[in-house]
């Protein structure tokens, strides 16, 4: 397979779409967000015009209230690529949520499944105390865990706490286990390097479309359907601003400025993320041709 991973705002569409059109493959979206129906214009949603062209999957494949993890994208992604591998038809996975890409790739580990009264209780501490009181009960309850979370990142302190909690082992064991060492696939990784200006200035440009496009009436519809607000897919980007500026506290803006400066500080994210997986081949933006040949000796090399 092909994995076209990097950062938002960097171009993974167009070159995706353009190299399954030259080699007739079809594509999956590892977009966490795009699994949802409803949510098109925030989520970057390939437009139906591009989807004619060329087939995809895991898009709009549930409601925004319903339930989608690493998990369950692990067991429909790959029964589409079994799909397409008994057809002969290459396969092009898209998207740059990282978890779901390594869990399709290398497999997750066990944990317990997760304990809403748990979770909560630990988000409840967060907002009264704040991250680095959470970052310090993990250290007193966990320090192998506590060493290799950043203090700043709740949802993964959150998860050790949980795993903790709930197992009574460090999730950190979990993990030394599982080593993440299972490959199923071949794979040719291709990453879209774009300096940190231009992709800023490409951050801000694509928000501007949004709010063209209609993506406050798209949050408005998404509310009248009767979805409440705290939902896991309306608090992520461009929905949680919105909703602020519906709701009266703040103006718009304010909301399109804090869409980008919280998509700046989330592609950044990506980039870490993206910069420790060494297989990945990094391109810049108007590399298409060169990473078409690259393609081609790839699927040559396999015998496709």
């Amino acid at each position: 397979m092909v994995i076209i991973n990097s950062p938002t705002a960097t171009g993974k569409t167009g070159l995706a779409i353009k190299l399954a059109l030259d080699f007739g493959g079809e594509i999956i979206s590892a977009d966490s967000l795009q699994v949802y129906r409803y949510l098109d214009i925030g989520t970057a949603k390939p437009t139906m015009e591009q989807r004619n062209k060329v087939k995809h999957y895991l898009i709009d494949v549930v409601d925004p209230d319903e339930e989608f993890n690493a998990a369950i994208f692990i067991e429909k992604a790959r029964a589409v690529i079994t799909d397409l591998a008994k057809k002969h038809t290459p396969v092009f996975v898209v998207g740059g949520t990282g978890l779901y890409i390594r869990a399709l790739l290398k497999g997750i580990i066990e944990t317990p499944k997760v304990d809403e009264n748990i979770r909560n209780y630990y988000r409840k501490l967060r907002e009264i105390h704040g991250k680095e009181y959470l970052f310090r009960l993990l250290q007193k309850k966990d320090a192998q865990a506590a060493q290799k979370i950043k203090p700043n990142d709740a949802i993964r302190v959150i998860r050790a706490l949980e795993v903790l909690e709930q197992s009574g082992e460090s999730i950190t064991a979990k993990q030394s286990r599982h080593s993440f060492a299972d490959s199923l696939y071949d794979t040719y990784k291709i990453g879209i390097r774009v300096d940190s200006p231009q992709l800023k200035e490409r951050i801000s440009q694509r928000t501007e479309k949004m709010i063209a496009a209609g993506l406050v009436s798209e949050v408005e519809n998404l509310l009248g359907r009767g979805y409440n607000k705290e939902l896991k897919p309306l608090q992520s980007l461009g929905y949680k601003q919105i909703i602020k500026y519906l709701s009266g506290e703040c103006k718009l803006d304010e909301a399109i400025h804090s869409i980008n400066s919280d998509t700046w500080h989330y592609a950044k994210r990506q980039m870490t993320w993206f910069a420790a997986d060494k297989e990945i081949n990094w391109f810049k933006p108007d590399s298409s041709e060169e990473i078409k040949k690259n393609v081609e000796k790839f699927w040559k090399g396999n015998g496709c």
